[in-house]
C-alpha cells in the first residue's frame, strides 16, 4: 500500500513530466512483476529521452507490436499505476504512449 502523503508529495513532479514528448532510448519487457502488478504482465518497460535530454522511464501503453522498438517516438501521459487502497485513494502516475 502506498501513503496517501507520497501520492501528494509526488503530484509536483508527475504534473511536470505529463504531455512531454520523447524518444524510447531502450526498452525491456517485464515477464515476472511484483505482486501488485502480476495481472499486467508482460509488460514493457522503456527508457525515454525527453526533447529537454533528461531520461526516465515508464510503462507503454496503448502500443502495437512494432511501436516497441529503439527511436520509437512516445508522448508521457498519466495512468492509473495501481489498485486503489483500503482507503480508497487511487495511485497515478507517469506512462508513455505512442505517437
Amino acid at each position: 500500500m502506498i501513503s496517501p502523503v507520497k501520492i501528494w508529495r509526488r503530484q509536483k513532479e508527475i504534473r511536470k513530466l505529463i504531455g512531454k514528448k520523447g524518444r524510447v532510448v531502450a526498452w525491456t519487457k517485464i515477464f515476472t512483476p511484483g505482486s501488485d502488478f502480476k495481472k499486467y504482465a508482460p509488460y514493457p518497460v522503456v527508457l525515454v529521452e525527453l526533447e529537454n535530454k533528461e531520461k526516465i522511464y515508464g510503462q507503454l501503453v496503448d502500443h502495437e507490436k512494432e511501436d516497441l522498438k529503439t527511436g520509437s517516438q512516445v508522448i508521457s501521459i498519466l495512468r492509473k499505476v495501481r489498485a486503489s487502497s483500503s482507503d480508497g485513494v487511487i495511485a497515478y502516475g507517469v506512462k508513455f504512449k505512442p505517437l
